[in-house]
C-alpha cells in the first residue's frame, strides 16, 4: 500500500498518520468543518472536506469516503474505532471496490457484532460462559421462568451494540417486566434492534481483555491483557497492563482463550476479546471488538509492538514476524482518557476552549492527543481530549509517573477527567488492586475532589505508605514519586479556570 485514507478524527486518525508516515505511506485524511483546523488534517498528506459537523453528514458517510478512495488513487482505508470500525457494510463496500480495508473481514463483524451470534460461535471452543440463555427473549413470562433458573440479581443486555446501552440490572422478580421493557427499547432506539438476552449478573466483576492479532497465514498471537475496570456509565477511564492480579497460568488459559475466539470467527488483524473476571478468579466470555481498542497504547508499550503498523502489514497478506514465545512483557503501562467532562456533576461533558493546553513530558510518558492550544473542542463527538499514557518497571512506579504527568498535564479552559484519574489510581483500593467495575459507585465522591479534603489527605498517606514498604522491600525507579506532602496539581491549583 502507498496511499491510506483514515475514515476517522482526532487523536486516533493523527497516531494513525503517524505510523503510515514511518512505513513511508502517503495519507489522506477525511474531516466534517468542525475539524477544519485540526492538527490531523494539517499532518496528512492529503484532506478532504465531508461536510457539516454531524457525523451523519461526515464521518459516516460511506460512499462519499469510498469515493474518494478512488478518486485519489487510495489502496487501503483504516478506519480508527467509533464510526465506521465494525460497520460491516463499510468494509464490504470497500472490499468491492478492491480498496484494502485495514481490519477484520465483514464476516466476522457481523458474527462478533452480535453478542448472541457470538456466544453461539465461541460455545462450541468450550471457553467459559456467564450462566444465561443463548438465544434472544421477547416474553416477560419466560424471561421470569430463565430468572427463576438463573437466579438473581441478573443483567438484561442488548445483542447488539455495547456502552453500556440497552443494559439492565434486575434485583428481583418484581422488576423484572418494567427492566425488560427499558432494555428493549433502548436497543430499539440505539441499534435499530431490540433482541435482548437474560444473564447472571457477576456482583463484583473485573474487565480483562486480551489483545490478539492474526494474519492471514493461519497465525494468531495474544499481546497479553489489559485491565478496565475503572469505569464511568460502563465506559473505560482507567487502563494498565498487565492486570495486577491474573497469575501467569491464568493469563496462559485466557490468552489461548481469546485465540480460539478469533478462530471462531475466521479472524484477521487486530482485535480484542473481553472477559469478565469474578473474586474467585474465574472468567466469562464478553464479547469481542473486531477493531483497534482506544487503549491500545499501554499494550504497546510492555510488548514494544506498533499495533498499527502490525494491522497494515497484515492487510499487505504478510506473515506475522514474530510467534506467542517472542512476545514478553516488559514492565507495567497506564493509560487514562482525559475527557472534557465533569467529574464533580456526574461526568457531564464540559465543551469550551482549551485557554491553555501543556502535555507532561518526560521519560516514560506518552500523550495521544488531536487538540492544540486555543481549539473549542467540538459538541459533535465523543469529549474525549487525550489519552496519557506511563510506562515504567513495575506498577507503582507506573502510579507515581503517572500521578507526576497528572500533575504536569495543564488544562485550562474547561473541566476534564484529570482529577478523577488522579484521585482513582492513588486510591488504595486502586494501589493494592482489590477493585473491580463498580469503584466509581463504592469509592467515588465529587467531593473527594476537593484540593483540601481531608479524604484526599487521607487516600495520599495510605498510597505513601504503602509505595514506602515496597519500595523497602526492592522496589526501583523512585525518581518520579510524589512528594509525602499533601498532593497538587495545576488542576487543582487553577480550579477557577475549568
Amino acid at each position: 500500500m502507498k496511499k491510506i485514507l483514515i475514515a476517522n478524527r482526532g487523536e486516533i486518525a493523527l497516531r494513525i498518520m503517524k505510523t503510515c508516515r514511518e512505513m513511508g505511506i502517503s495519507t489522506v485524511a477525511v474531516y466534517s468543518e468542525a475539524d477544519r483546523d485540526a492538527p490531523f488534517v494539517k499532518y496528512a498528506d492529503q484532506a478532504f472536506l465531508l461536510g457539516p459537523p454531524p457525523s451523519s453528514q461526515s464521518y459516516l458517510l460511506k460512499d462519499k469516503i469510498i469515493d474518494l478512495c478512488l478518486k485519489h488513487q487510495v489502496d487501503g482505508v483504516h478506519p480508527g474505532y467509533g464510526f465506521l470500525s465494525e460497520n460491516a457494510e463499510f468494509a464490504e463496500l470497500a472490499e468491492k471496490h478492491n480498496i484494502t480495508f485495514i481490519g477484520p473481514k465483514s464476516h466476522a463483524m457481523n458474527l462478533m457484532g452480535s453478542k448472541l451470534a457470538a456466544k453461539a460461535a465461541v460455545k462450541k471452543f468450550g471457553i467459559p460462559m456467564v450462566p444465561g440463555t443463548d438465544e434472544a427473549v421477547e416474553d416477560p413470562e419466560e424471561a421470569l421462568r430463565i430468572a427463576k433458573e438463573i437466579g438473581f440479581p441478573l443483567l438484561i443486555k442488548a445483542s447488539a451494540g455495547g456502552g453500556g446501552k440497552g443494559m439492565r440490572v434486575v434485583n428481583e422478580a418484581s422488576e423484572l417486566k418494567e427492566q425488560m421493557e427499558r432494555a428493549i427499547s433502548e436497543a430499539i432506539s440505539s441499534f435499530g434492534d431490540g433482541a435482548v438476552f437474560i444473564e447472571k449478573y457477576v456482583t463484583s466483576p473485573r474487565h480483562i481483555e486480551i489483545q490478539i492479532l492474526a494474519d492471514t497465514h493461519g497465525n494468531i498471537v495474544h499481546l497479553f491483557e489489559r485491565e478496565c475496570s475503572i469505569q464511568r456509565r460502563h465506559q473505560k477511564v482507567v487502563e494498565e497492563a498487565p492486570s495486577a492480579v491474573l497469575t501467569p497460568e491464568l493469563r496462559h488459559a485466557m490468552g489461548e482463550s481469546a485465540k480460539d475466539v478469533a478462530k471462531s470467527c475466521d479472524y484477521v488483524g487486530a482485535g480484542t476479546v473481553e472477559f469478565l473476571l469474578d473474586e474467585n478468579l474465574n472468567y466469562y466470555f464478553l464479547e469481542m471488538n473486531t477493531r483497534l481498542q482506544v487503549e491500545h497504547p499501554v499494550t504497546e508499550m510492555i510488548t514494544g509492538v506498533d499495533l498499527v503498523k502490525e494491522q497494515i502489514l497484515v492487510a499487505r497478506g504478510e506473515k506475522l514476524s514474530f510467534t506467542q514465545e517472542d512476545l514478553k512483557i516488559n514492565g507495567h503501562a497506564l493509560e487514562v482518557r482525559v475527557y472534557a467532562e465533569d467529574p464533580e456533576n456526574d461526568f457531564l461533558p464540559d465543551i469550551g476552549t482549551l485557554k491553555r493546553y501543556v502535555r507532561p513530558q518526560g521519560t516514560g510518558i506518552r500523550v495521544d492527543d488531536g487538540f492544540e492550544e486555543g481549539m473549542e473542542i467540538p459538541i459533535y463527538y465523543d469529549p474525549m481530549i487525550s489519552k496519557l499514557i506511563t510506562h515504567a518497571t513495575d506498577r507503582n512506579n507506573c502510579i507515581s509517573r503517572m500521578t507526576r504527568a497528572i500533575d504536569e498535564y495543564e488544562i485550562n479552559g474547561i473541566k476534564t477527567t484529570l482529577p478523577f484519574c488522579r484521585y482513582a489510581i492513588n486510591h488504595e483500593a486502586f494501589v493494592s488492586g482489590n477493585f473491580d467495575t463498580h469503584f466509581v459507585k463504592n469509592h467515588f465522591s465529587p467531593e473527594d475532589l476537593k484540593p483540601n479534603s481531608d479524604e484526599l489527605k487521607r487516600k495520599a498517606a495510605i498510597f505513601m505508605t504503602y509505595l514506602s514498604k515496597n519500595r523497602k522491600a526492592g522496589g526501583s525507579e523512585n525518581n518520579d514519586s510524589p512528594s509525602s506532602e499533601t498532593p497538587t496539581s495545576n488542576w487543582a491549583k487553577n480550579r477557577k479556570d475549568y
